[in-house]
């Protein structure tokens, strides 16, 4: 499995992968998950949002474990981020029907999409729409770098953009996730432990900043005659930079659009977009407000806002159980197990990355430590599949939740 996906969306020049939302990459990816799907005998289908699921069971029953993450990538991103809780999800399904377990409960595998939010801006696309965190018409009108909107993409691609939202039904269906996912940092290299459970996932968003300036020529106007945009831009990643050192967060500025983008015109506007993370809300404000003081005359917007995940207690220390002691391990990174949350009970496993590096060629994870995270989420799967489920109080959408139309990021 792992082979088939590796060629789909690399860029031979830098390594990477090119898997972006709605695009013919995608559609391989897509057709791979199908594929995987159909030679297993599940029951597959794609829901009005665009993800796609495979059912073994009533799909209908309730209550169902479901297993999965997503194909997409950011720009030049790595084999691992996404396809391994993927080809994972397929890997310990085929190992639990080799031991021959007899399951009390549907079991679902999904592919979410647009997971990265790598063309259109918002991460955790597919499964926003789905719980109903962002609203659609807010969705629809996103747009990518050729100003495609995700409604036309999705026409493109034969999906009907009418009707995506909020998805009822099918959250009746879903007991529990369970999201298997290469690790972004370092907590577990250097220790005997090759996989780990998430406790948490730190509150974290984007904000676009605006600088706005007047074009000129760079050989004939005065430095003092300028009104240069991309001072104020170069004080923002500075002060944004620092602010993070001094508060224990996290600041990115990772991507920004020069006009006219010249090499002896001076820029007439910079944007700029701020990713912003941090062990709490409060400072996450902080890192923000003070980015914003230094980027003199910006107008600075928020596009995007978690708050802060806390997975479910209870399936948390039953994973832990299950995997006789794993150790525990907040993150900084967003998936759709955070998103789930709010719905449903989720848990996160993560699986060993022996140099931290992810969102690039260079992310990596050995395949006896990938072998250990099937096994894992095998063993998972097979407690929830086969044991009623632990009792625990319906989960509640934490502050800022509410589909309220404002869409939030990764």
């Amino acid at each position: 499995m792992w082979r088939d996906l590796l060629p789909i969306g690399l860029d031979a020049g830098t390594g990477g992968y090119r898997r972006h939302g709605w695009t013919a990459a995608d559609a391989d990816c897509r057709a791979w998950f199908a594929g995987q799907a159909r030679a297993r005998g599940l029951a597959y289908e794609t829901d009005r949002n665009g993800n796609q699921w495979a059912w073994l069971g009533d799909p209908a029953a309730g209550d169902a474990v479901v297993t999965g993450s997503h194909l997409d990538s950011v720009p030049d991103g790595g084999a691992y981020d996404g396809p391994l809780g993927v080809v994972g999800a397929f890997a310990a399904l085929d190992a639990l029907r080799a031991r021959g377990l007899r399951p009390r409960r549907p079991l679902a595998l999904v592919n979410f999409t647009e997971e990265e939010g790598a063309r259109f801006g918002l991460a955790c696309l597919g499964s926003r729409l789905m719980t109903g965190a962002v609203a659609p018409d807010a969705a629809l009108a996103l747009r990518d770098a050729d100003g495609v909107s995700l409604a036309a993409a999705m026409e493109r691609a034969g999906r009907d953009p009418e009707a995506v939202g909020r998805d009822d039904e099918r959250l009746a269906r879903v007991g529990v996730f369970v999201e298997l996912h290469v690790e972004q940092g370092r907590h577990l290299a250097g220790t005997p432990h090759r996989v780990g459970v998430a406790s948490a996932i730190w509150p974290h968003g984007r904000w676009r900043f605006d600088f706005r300036g007047e074009a000129n020529h760079a050989g004939t106007t005065r430095m003092e005659d300028r009104r240069d945009p991309m001072p104020s831009y170069a004080a923002a990643v500075l002060a944004a930079r620092a602010e993070a050192g001094r508060l224990g967060a996290l600041a990115t500025f990772g991507r920004i659009r020069v006009e006219p983008n010249g090499t002896n015109a001076i820029p007439s506007r910079v944007t700029a977009w701020l990713d912003g993370r941090a062990p709490d809300p409060d400072v996450l404000d902080r890192l923000v407000e003070e980015t914003a003081r230094a980027a003199t005359g910006a107008e600075v917007t928020r596009e995007s806002y978690t708050p802060v995940v806390t997975f479910d207690g209870a399936l948390r220390e039953r994973a832990v159980r299950v995997l006789g002691g794993a150790p525990t391990l907040p993150t900084g990174a967003g998936h759709d197990s955070g998103i789930l949350s709010a719905e449903v009970p989720a848990a996160l496993l993560f699986v060993r990355n022996p140099t931290g590096v992810s969102h690039s060629p260079r992310e990596h994870a050995e395949e006896s430590d990938c072998l250990a995270g099937v096994a894992a989420l095998a063993a998972v799967l097979a407690d929830l599949l086969t044991t009623p489920p632990t009792p625990a109080a319906s989960p509640a959408r934490t502050a800022g939740s509410p589909a309220d139309g404002a869409p939030r990021g990764r």
